[in-house]
């Protein structure tokens, strides 16, 4: 946020500023150096031997310039993702429920009293170059004074000519001392710039040209391998094999990287070896808008933006009219809610939609992915924040809005799991076990014993078992 705002602006100044400033002052120098050397070529080399002395400092100055002001950029970018972080309604709840304001107040401290310091340095490091430049604009008027004085007397130089040229000279040094400082200036916003190249210069997601018009919904991983990091592999050769319209649920311990399957079907990931096929299709083949526009994700966090609940679930499709923002919310069991509020589905939810309950707003994700309409649709701990009332609502629209599409489910509430097609037990990366519910128990394998363990809990049946390492809800 800092690169594209505060540092964009940077950028804009220095270009619109310095630009025209440019132009007009080499203009203001040639022109002046012209008349000095028809008044004098002796007087005018006197005069220009001062210049050097102002160009010399350029360099260091300049990167130590660079330096700090770089520093400087990457503390305003901890400040801004300091209050960021600390100033929404997510941190600041955190905040007051731990205590930790003081704490808090000394870390944003801190970070702006170095921040301030690295100002103070920048300033000062310009200050001095331009009390330097000052000192040389003084300088040169005395030499030429002197050597006018000299030429006066030995070579017959008249006191017009050096009146002349001393005022001639505030036209050479003025607009040399401003070039000098923009030099320096430029060097200086190289660190601006060298921060928005960064993301400028950021290879796009390599995307396909293959348009997929119509999905059926078949999916296939065929030996996928992938690593967020060389050294931590997560999927070891993945394979498997899903019939359009089949519910799958994926079962298996936290990092067992059951999410990590379903974030690479749309793309937000490629694996580093094998193929993704949908349809047949390899997905990086697939342009990426055409891809995603096929695909509805519902996820543990819901996030919601600070607008209208309509405009809210209108971001599942733009065009989507009244009664068919309504007919979602029917079916994901939130319209009788919305109802109830003063004004409907004018109602805004507030920053990540803190006004409304979590299972509100898990509802509400799923009416936005059901007005979507996508073939294959995912679900991540999609109804984990509904009590067992809203559960069993939720649980008939999800039997009606997977119907006919092919849905990957994990770790579902023990009800999907039971009517899931095909159930794939992932464990350290690997699929372990696959087959169905009935299937499973009857192979007496790691789903078996996990289900049965549950049992001995006596507790309410779940997706995953209550032990340690495996994902549960209740």
């Amino acid at each position: 946020m800092n690169r594209v705002s505060n540092d964009v602006d940077n950028v804009d100044n220095v270009v619109t500023g310095t630009l025209v400033s440019i132009v007009t002052n080499i203009a203001t120098i040639a022109t002046t150096l012209i008349a000095m050397f028809v008044l004098d070529w002796k007087l005018s080399l006197i005069a220009i031997a001062v210049v050097p002395l102002m160009i010399l400092p350029l360099g260091p100055v300049g990167r130590r310039m660079y330096v700090v002001r770089k520093k400087t950029r990457e503390k305003r970018d901890q400040i801004e993702s300091l209050t960021q972080e600390t100033l929404s309604i997510s941190g600041i709840t955190l905040i007051k429920s731990f205590v930790r304001e003081a704490y808090e107040q000394t870390r944003f401290y801190t970070v702006s009293t170095d921040l301030m310091k690295l100002e103070i340095r920048l300033a000062m490091v310009g200050r001095w170059f331009i009390a330097f430049i000052s000192a040389m604009i003084i300088v040169g008027p005395a030499l030429v004074w002197l050597g006018g004085g000299y030429f006066a007397i030995r070579a017959g130089l008249t006191i017009g000519t050096i009146v002349a040229f001393v005022a001639l000279l505030g036209r050479l040094y003025t607009p040399a001392s401003t070039l000098a400082g923009i030099q320096v200036q430029i060097v200086s916003a190289l660190a601006v710039f060298e921060r928005i190249f960064e993301y400028l210069d950021m290879k796009p997601e390599p995307s396909g040209a293959l348009q997929l018009p119509r999905v059926e919904g078949k999916i296939d991983f065929e030996r996928v391998e992938f690593a967020y990091t060389p050294e931590r592999p997560v999927l070891r050769g993945i394979d498997f094999h899903i019939d359009p319209g089949q519910v799958a649920a994926f079962v298996g311990p936290s990092g067992a990287g059951k999410t990590t399957i379903t974030q690479l079907v749309p793309r937000f990931y490629d694996p580093q070896s094998g193929r993704i096929l949908i349809d047949g299709v390899d997905v990086r083949e697939v342009d990426i808008d055409s891809l995603r526009s096929h695909i509805g994700i519902v996820t543990q966090e819901t996030y919601l933006f600070h607008d209208t609940i309509g405009a809210n679930l209108r971001y599942g499709r733009v065009d989507a009219t009244q009664a068919e923002i309504e007919a979602a919310a029917r079916a994901a069991n939130i319209a009788n809610f919305i109802d109830t509020l003063p004004e409907g589905y004018d109602t805004v939810v507030g920053e990540r939609g803190h006004k409304l309950s979590g299972g509100e707003r898990q509802r509400l994700a799923i009416a936005r992915v059901l007005l979507k309409d996508p073939r294959i649709l995912i679900l991540d701990e999609a109804t984990s924040s509904l009590d067992s009332e809203n559960e069993a609502l939720i649980q008939t629209a999800f039997e009606k809005a997977m119907r006919g599409r092919t849905s990957l489910v994990i770790a579902h509430r023990l009800s999907t799991i039971l009517s899931a097609d095909v159930i794939f037990v992932v464990d350290g990366g690997r699929i372990v076990e696959r087959g169905t519910h009935r299937e499973l128990l009857e192979r007496g394998g790691t789903y078996a014993r996990l289900y049965r363990t549950q049992f001995e809990k006596g507790s309410r049946p779940t997706l995953a078992p209550i032990l340690p390492g495996y994902e549960h809800s209740t």
